[in-house]
């Protein structure tokens, strides 16, 4: 396994776990409600850092306070990170569980009724 690949997977796994606690714990927005961070993924040169995330209300106003509080967060994350720099943080709303439900109900809605 390439050195770099796994530094990145394990850095990938820490900003999830410590972005995910500090949403729900510290982040004071009211436009930020409910989320969940589905993946983390960081490049190999560990400067960026796209956060897919999903919400059970798809608010674009989360966007917007995501993208306000992206500056706390990166320094939250270095307080807490025991690294050299943290990534430039993206968030990204993550459309995969929604086109899983569509395509599930499409089979459902093709199966004959039983």
């Amino acid at each position: 396994m390439n050195r770099s690949y796994a530094r990145s997977d394990r850095i990938s796994e820490q900003i999830k776990r410590e972005l995910a606690e500090l949403i729900q714990s510290e982040l004071k927005d009211p436009a930020v409600g409910m989320l969940t961070i589905t993946e983390v993924q960081v490049t190999p040169d560990l400067l960026h850092a796209k956060i897919y995330f999903t919400s059970p209300t798809n608010d674009p106003l989360i966007m917007q306070g995501l993208d306000r509080s992206t500056g706390y967060l990166r320094a939250q994350l270095s307080k807490r990170m025991a690294t050299r720099g943290i990534p430039q943080l993206h968030f990204v709303y993550d459309t995969s569980i929604d086109e899983g439900m569509k395509i599930s109900q499409l089979i459902k809605d093709a199966l004959p009724p039983q």
